[in-house]
């Protein structure tokens, strides 16, 4: 049975590259199951603490701006607890202090920092695929989300391939530019493939999207990752409806002001 479409006009799926080759070593993976939620990175090296920034929206606001199983339609549900293959392949570390500060981020689902406040997230999951969709709304400084769009973009450059180790084992790990819907006021996406490394042909792939969007004076994140199969369209559908709808929350804040 084909999947059914989301909602939202489907484009291309997200461009893909070949792996870093590496020396085989043997890795154990366990099935998915749920687990305890990652702890937040540490902020990189040298980076002073500014005041956080303060929220543009309500509690109930930022929540009436998230997206639902409804906006991605069969068969997202829902999510019932964070998948095992973020302990055992995002909890990675590189020598690469830019790499390593990506892996972070990706774990802790953290893209913006300790001042970043997050307003709302919801988590969604794929039934027939296993895959798992994140969505947070955060408040914090324009100026700052900029220059963390622009580090993503510079990733492809500076981590387009590295190897990592994980708590399954060595892991090559491949960072792309990914598009992104024209939504929002700046915006950045990659798609990155965490591979384990293996003599056997048993050794999981894991496919992220990542996508960030500035929207005003909030920012958006989205990450859709699985061992299987990652629908590009619920990626793409997840950030323009998101970018969209939270827009049209700040524009009735601003009204009711």
């Amino acid at each position: 049975m084909p999947r059914p479409q989301a909602r939202a006009v489907i484009v291309s799926a997200l461009s893909a590259g070949a792996l870093l080759a590496a020396p085989a070593c043997s890795v154990s993976w366990p099935d998915r199951a749920a687990s305890a939620g990652p702890a937040s990175p540490a902020a990189p090296s040298g980076r002073t603490r500014a005041p956080a920034a303060a929220p543009t929206l309500t509690e109930a606001q930022a929540r009436s701006a998230l997206i639902t199983e409804a906006d991605l339609g069969e068969p997202w549900v829902a999510t019932d607890g964070f998948a095992t293959w973020r302990d055992t392949m995002l909890k990675a570390s590189t020598d690469s202090a830019e790499c390593r500060r990506l892996l972070d981020a990706l774990y802790a689902e953290d893209l913006f920092g300790p001042d970043a406040r997050t307003r709302a997230s919801t988590g969604l999951d794929d039934t027939w695929d296993g895959a798992q969709l994140r969505y947070r709304i955060v408040a914090h400084r324009p100026e700052d989300v900029d220059a963390t769009l622009a580090w993503l973009g510079s990733l492809p450059d500076e981590c387009g391939q590295f190897g990592a180790t994980a708590r399954g084992g060595q892991l090559d790990v491949e960072v792309s530019e990914a598009e992104m819907p024209q939504v929002g006021d700046a915006r950045q996406g990659l798609r990155i493939v965490l591979r384990g490394v293996s003599d056997s042909d048993e050794a999981p792939t894991l496919t992220l999207h990542l996508a960030a969007v500035r929207v005003g004076d909030d920012a958006i994140t989205v990450t859709n990752g699985g061992l299987a199969d990652v629908p590009a369209d619920a990626t793409w559908t997840a950030v323009e409806l998101g970018a969209q709808r939270l827009d049209e929350v700040q524009k009735r804040g601003r009204q009711d002001v």
